[in-house]
């Protein structure tokens, strides 16, 4: 009877094991497609696909996802354009054309701190964009036309384009005017309809 017991207790062990190892596979799942996800930034240009550098910025990353998930970057412009340097948007106040005057001030109501790291900034990077502060990102990014270094372990890149290199060239060639003492007011308004958070195999 006790050897018996004693085997019962054995298989049980052992199953209540193969259970847990089950689930440990499941977690990791879970954890590679979470990763494994890039950005479908859609425009009235058209749309561009960035993936995203997990390793180098995850709480950047994963801002942006929860702000694109939530629609926050619906109908927002891109609102600055430099040629030959770089496209800024995500500005929710960029919504209504009547907020010009302060476009470029916007953020979701609160900043997070900066991830400066070894990936440079050069073209088609997405980087946050923020103010003489180190730590005042919120929503606003910024991709890059060119490359510019002297950028680097200045602001937080985040990603890179891996689709939609046309998209970013015209989108990079809009008419500007003056604004601010530059050249990077756009004449017409480049809208980022929306930004969709999908598996990498689903963009390809």
């Amino acid at each position: 009877m006790l050897r018996f017991a004693a085997r019962l207790a054995l298989v049980c062990c052992l199953l209540g094991l193969a259970s847990c190892r089950k689930h440990i596979p499941n977690e990791q799942n879970n954890n590679m497609s979470s990763a494994n996800e890039v950005a479908v930034i859609k425009t009235s240009e058209g749309d561009m696909v960035v993936q995203f550098w997990d390793d180098a910025a995850p709480n950047t990353i994963e801002n942006f996802k929860k702000l694109a998930r939530s629609g926050f970057y619906n109908g927002t412009i891109f609102h600055r354009i430099v040629k030959g340097f770089m496209i800024q948007g995500g500005d929710p106040l960029s919504k209504d054309s009547s907020n010009e005057n302060v476009f470029g001030t916007g953020d979701p109501g609160y900043k997070i701190k900066a991830e400066f790291n070894d990936h440079s900034h050069e073209r088609g990077v997405l980087s946050m964009a923020r103010s003489s502060d180190p730590d005042s990102a919120g929503s606003q990014f910024f991709i890059c036309l060119a490359p510019v270094t002297r950028l680097d372990h200045q602001y937080t890149t985040f990603g890179k384009l891996i689709k939609g290199e046309d998209v970013l060239e015209k989108i990079g060639n809009t008419p500007v005017t003056v604004s601010h003492g530059e050249m990077s007011k756009p004449t017409t308004r480049v809208i980022i309809e929306k930004v969709d958070i999908v598996p990498a195999e689903s963009a390809k």
